[in-house]
């Protein structure tokens, strides 16, 4: 029994190779192997062990706490560990709307994360502020602090909205093409 008697749908003995980023498929004997590249391989693994941050402030939260329970469960999606500590999570998740006084928290929280790195933006007050919150006290949009990579639209969204804002990020995950990006560029 090969590595690739693990891949769905396809037969014993066949390997598969990356050719330029292509999969190629070959019939060999009863033995199989796995060729790919690296990258692809650590991107892969990357986008299906993604811990998430909690930093919910306000609504959202809720929704984001649901997508974690049985009804939803973001375990399918590699995403089950909702992580307490900065320096074990590589998502953070702002949900809710941010205030002038909690921005240099989050901040700080997101400088703690180790790369690599990402942000989701839950919720129409994360992404923009919201209309009705559109005064001095809130800061309209968290990427006025940190780089979002996916945004969750709704207020508030839907915790189907999240996962599948979560599944987004898996894609973008997948397809990054280093290993480590350098922060020199």
């Amino acid at each position: 029994m090969g590595l690739n008697s693990t891949i769905e749908g396809l037969p014993s003995g066949q390997i598969i190779q990356a050719v330029d980023g292509k999969l190629l498929g070959q019939q060999v004997g009863q033995q199989g192997f796995l060729l790919a590249k690296l990258d692809d391989l650590v991107n892969q693994v990357r986008a299906n062990s993604v811990w998430p941050l909690t930093f919910g402030l306000a609504c959202c939260a809720i929704e984001m706490m649901a997508s974690g329970a049985s009804r939803y469960d973001l375990a399918r999606f590699g995403a089950e560990v909702f992580r307490a500590s900065p320096r074990q999570a590589d998502l953070m998740i702002v949900a809710g709307r941010v205030s002038q006084k909690m921005a240099p928290v989050l901040k700080q929280i997101y400088d703690q994360m180790p790369e690599p790195k990402w942000v989701i933006a839950m919720g129409a007050c994360a992404s923009t502020g919201n209309g009705i919150f559109n005064n001095y006290a809130i800061v309209q949009g968290v990427d006025e602090l940190v780089p979002v990579d996916v945004y969750v639209p709704g207020c508030p969204p839907r915790p189907e909205s999240l996962i599948y804002g979560i599944m987004q990020l898996q894609k973008k995950i997948r397809k990054s093409g280093r290993i480590l990006e350098d922060d020199d560029e």
